[in-house]
């Protein structure tokens, strides 16, 4: 059920160029045009990497309900979408020296992300549209080696410069395409930026949140670290989760304006922190008590935000994906 809504939310949106929020430098007076006309490919869901997640979403949901009744748009909308010709103007446009910051590093992340759902299709199709896909994710893979040995500090804030968030989608391309230089570079990257970090605060949320500092730095330790280490550092990072401490992780947020596109965030915060506490459940020992304190919370953050996906375009646009993650993680 989930699903089908969600493939309509997103076909809603990933072509409807207007209301748009751009991260466009211009270089000069041709580059005055619209978001169709800059990124043939990724121009609607009010901005960029919006647009790339839903495609991921569209792409993820395909793969696990091929039957559902949204595939046929799917498809079509991918063969339309996803050629050679439209894809090399996002290519040229990310790929110019003086753009080295164009989404970094969230948007960067999130075609990554695509890239490593589309290689696991096993239809012809999706190794199509991963084909004429792989060049730019090129682009972002060098980027990411660029950025990462110069990044001295980690960025935690909630918000779309969150690095834990990038390294840990970054990783499921690493690992699903064997590219050993990326993950290593990735790994290395958090272990360095978080490997000695010990009883987390978790000052947060902020009024724009949609990401958990403190759980997406876990979430993102888990899959860099492996499951006997983890478990290690989890337990010196966060540890009176037993006893539901710090207590602000465990409070859904309030939304009090679902039209206002910051305060909007909070609902994203709410998935997205439901996400990383049924992963992080998923790491723990099955005996430890943390692991029923870990799905409640998870639960108690997806009921507070699931029922407002959709309803307003400030949220419309995004939230699906977010949902997914939660819903899959479990």
């Amino acid at each position: 059920m989930h699903n089908q809504k969600f493939a309509q939310l997103a076909l809603s949106h990933v072509r409807r160029e207007y209301p748009n929020k751009l991260d466009h430098v211009l270089l000069g007076p041709d580059d005055l045009r619209g978001p169709a006309a800059l990124h043939p490919v990724f121009y609607g869901s009010f901005d960029w990497h919006s647009c790339v997640h839903g495609y991921w979403l569209l792409a993820t949901v395909l793969r696990h309900t091929p039957d559902i009744p949204s595939a046929a748009q799917i498809i079509e909308l991918f063969d339309g979408q996803f050629t050679t010709e439209r894809m090399a103007v996002e290519i040229a446009y990310a790929s110019h020296s003086a753009r080295g910051g164009f989404e970094r590093p969230y948007g960067w992340a999130w075609l990554l992300m695509l890239q490593a759902e589309l290689r696991r299709h096993t239809s012809a199709q999706g190794a199509r549209w991963a084909a004429v896909l792989q060049p730019l994710t090129d682009v972002f893979v060098g980027r990411f080696l660029a950025f990462l040995p110069k990044a001295t500090y980690p960025i935690r804030v909630g918000t779309h410069f969150n690095t834990a968030f990038a390294v840990r989608l970054a990783l499921e391309y690493a690992d699903e395409a064997g590219d050993t230089t990326l993950a290593v570079a990735l790994r290395d990257a958090a272990t360095r930026w978080y490997g000695h970090d010990r009883a987390c605060q978790a000052w947060e949320p902020g009024g724009d949140d949609f990401l958990s500092s403190a759980l997406m730095q876990a979430e993102c330790m888990r899959v860099v670290l492996g499951p006997d280490a983890f478990v290690s550092w989890f337990d010196a990072f966060l540890p009176d989760l037993a006893a539901r401490q710090p207590a602000t992780l465990f409070a859904p947020a309030h939304v009090s304006d679902r039209t206002d596109g910051k305060i909007a965030h909070l609902d994203g915060l709410n998935l997205s922190r439901a996400w990383c506490w049924r992963r992080i459940a998923t790491a723990l020992p099955a005996a430890d008590a943390r692991v029923a304190v870990a799905r409640h919370a998870a639960n108690e953050h997806l009921a507070a935000s699931l029922p407002h996906v959709a309803g307003d375009y400030m949220g419309e646009h995004w939230l699906a994906t977010f949902a997914l993650l939660a819903l899959l993680a479990a």
